[in-house]
């Protein structure tokens, strides 16, 4: 196929402002698909996605366009996540694209996701191509949405297409505007081949399936191909493309993108970022993903002991198809085997832990998320601690540092001091504030990331009535006066419980907590003493009574001393029972840490 008919670009924008149903209107125009054959959100192929309504794994399909020159062109589209948590995902793909659509809801304008997926595309070097989408909508206002992107973004609206992917409306003449402003993919099929790796999957019946985009030469089935991260051949089974169904063929070219199946069974083999070049051929790699750090961990173990061996097959499976979150083996006193995962924000855990139990049928119990803390020793000894379990004794600690991360919210004006309000309380630091048109405001503040992780989302959509939008990015480590808060049963401390908060709000967060968990653990035969700690001081208890019969029901009268007896002779059974008896924590208790500060 001759590259000046392809073009490669991908669908950028904030949450919510039409992604995916634009997707699904230029599969239609193509007429890739018959009326009897298509559904909403076509591409978002998980029960996930349309439950949430959010797109979380890129997907690609190829459409034949039979463009007003006479010429029959292949657009090759991804469709990217828009939250924040999958942004990996938008720069994988953005990196295996040639041009960009910027989707931008007319009745919303310019939002803080928009701005983050625009800085990735131009660091790409990619072709942006503004679209102004819910155009239809009575409160769309599409002079001032030019505006704000011209100001804002700094790219050129004149001739930016209107549509309403809703209704079908301007999307022929998006089509069009496509062929004109993206450009076809560089690349020689004559030359060495060079194909870039930038999804995988694992199909219980073919094997691993590899998603490439082949930047230089050709791919043949039977082909022998060489993947220079594991330094391992094979022969090529099967190409295909998704039209946007599989659809199998003999060959893909430069400046193609499409599944490669080799019946590859060890998973370890594939590398999302890596090239495959033809065996024996030294060919340069090309340059692949930058490693990507979590921001968010927490431990997952399974509910069931016996499934530990099922867990780390899930797991193994998962990372081939989302490598944007990172697990090593844990032991837990109170949970047993089980794995620390790092993820790279809270919905994005979510997301991976619904995924395992739906997807591999596992029961889970998953504890309270926690970020990495850089911890410097009396010694002069620095170490990265993720883990509370891990901190060491505060005797050899000479401070600790905590992650910040720098948070740009999108809001109108009348909700400026309720986010200068929650930023504050959460211990941030401002920065600055912008006021981007006379309505709408750029607030941007220096925040704690364990301050961020638990429900600061939920708490700014709430204040802000779902006007909100934000953004944030890793900025650097602060010390601070961080203390670990313990959690104990029955002077037993729980682990999967413990957890590292400021000194200012442990008292705080120790006496909630020990409330929470008195409502949510059940009453035993013996009396159970919650103590929340911070050392070896207990800053907070709570006591679940003990069940108790009635053993003086038989009594009808009689020498109070027969009663005294059989009350003693009770106690002694309840204190020797506390000595033996153990404790059942429910899962809701590892979720209590999340909502301390309701």
């Amino acid at each position: 196929m001759d590259p000046k008919f392809i073009r490669n670009f991908s669908i950028i924008a904030h949450i919510d402002h039409g992604k995916s149903t634009l997707a699904d209107r230029l599969i239609q125009e193509t007429k890739s698909i018959t009326d009897r054959e298509f559904k909403d959100r076509l591409l978002d192929n998980m029960d996930l996605e349309k439950e949430r309504g959010i797109t979380i794994k890129a997907q690609t399909v190829r459409l034949k366009y039979d463009a007003k020159d006479g010429n029959v062109y292949y657009l090759n589209l991804i469709d990217t996540p828009g939250h924040v948590d999958f942004s990996y995902e938008v720069s994988r793909s953005l990196a295996s694209c040639d041009g960009a659509l910027l989707v931008v809801d007319a009745s919303q304008g310019v939002e803080a996701q928009t701005l983050a997926n625009v800085y990735m595309a131009i660091e790409n070097d990619l072709e942006i191509l503004p679209v102004l989408n819910k155009i239809d909508l009575p409160h769309a206002d599409v002079d001032k949405t030019k505006e704000e992107i011209e100001e804002i973004v700094g790219i050129d609206t004149t001739d930016a297409p209107l549509v309403s992917a809703k209704s079908g409306i301007g999307v022929s003449e998006l089509l069009e505007k496509i062929i004109e402003v993206i450009p076809p993919p560089t690349g020689d099929k004559d030359k060495e081949l060079q194909a870039l790796i930038f999804d995988s999957w694992f199909d219980p019946y073919r094997g691993i399936v590899v998603l490439v985009r082949v930047f230089e030469g050709s791919i043949k089935v039977k082909d022998k191909i060489y993947f220079k991260h594991s330094d391992q051949a094979y022969e090529v089974i099967k190409l295909a493309v998704h039209e946007p169904f599989y659809t199998e063929v003999k060959e893909l070219t430069a400046g193609e993108v499409g599944v490669l199946i080799c019946g590859i069974k060890t998973i370890r083999d594939i590398k999302i970022g890596d090239t495959i070049i033809h065996e024996k051929k030294k060919t340069p790699s090309l340059p692949g993903y930058e490693e990507v750090k979590p921001m968010v961990f927490c431990g997952v173990f399974p509910v069931v002991s016996d499934d530990y061996v099922e867990l780390t097959e899930a797991l193994e499976k998962l990372a081939l198809n989302d490598s944007s979150f990172t697990y090593e083996p844990e032991n837990s006193t109170a949970l047993g085997l089980g794995y620390r995962c790092g993820f790279l924000g809270l919905l994005h855990m979510n997301i991976i832990q619904e995924r395992l139990e739906r997807e591999f049928d596992l029961t889970l119990i998953s504890t309270a998320p926690s970020v990495s803390y850089e911890v410097t020793l009396k010694s002069g000894e620095r170490q990265k601690v993720d883990n509370p379990t891990d901190l060491p004794d505060m005797g050899l600690v000479e401070s600790i540092a905590e992650p910040m991360v720098e948070i740009s919210i999108h809001v109108p004006n009348d909700y400026v001091g309720s986010i200068i309000t929650l930023c504050e309380k959460r211990r941030g630091m401002q920065q600055n504030i912008n006021y981007i048109t006379s309505e709408r405001v750029q607030v941007v503040y220096l925040l704690p990331l364990s301050e961020m992780v638990f429900d600061f989302y939920d708490q700014l959509k709430s204040i802000t009535k779902g006007y909100a939008s934000m953004d944030y990015e890793f900025k650097d480590y602060l010390t601070s006066k961080l203390v670990k808060l313990d959690i104990l049963l029955n002077s037993e401390p729980v682990d999967a419980l413990s957890l590292i908060c400021h000194e200012s709000t442990s008292y705080q967060k120790g006496r909630e907590l020990a409330g929470k968990l008195q409502k949510i653990i059940d009453r035993q035969q013996f009396d159970i003493a919650i103590q929340a700690a911070v050392g070896n001081k207990v800053i907070a208890r709570e006591t679940v009574k003990a069940l108790r019969k009635n053993v003086l029901a038989k009594c009808y009268g009689g020498d109070i001393s027969r009663k005294r007896k059989l009350l003693e002779k009770q106690k002694a059974g309840k204190k020797r029972m506390k000595m033996v008896g153990n404790v059942e924590i429910p899962q809701e208790a590892f979720l209590a840490v999340l909502k301390v500060d309701d």
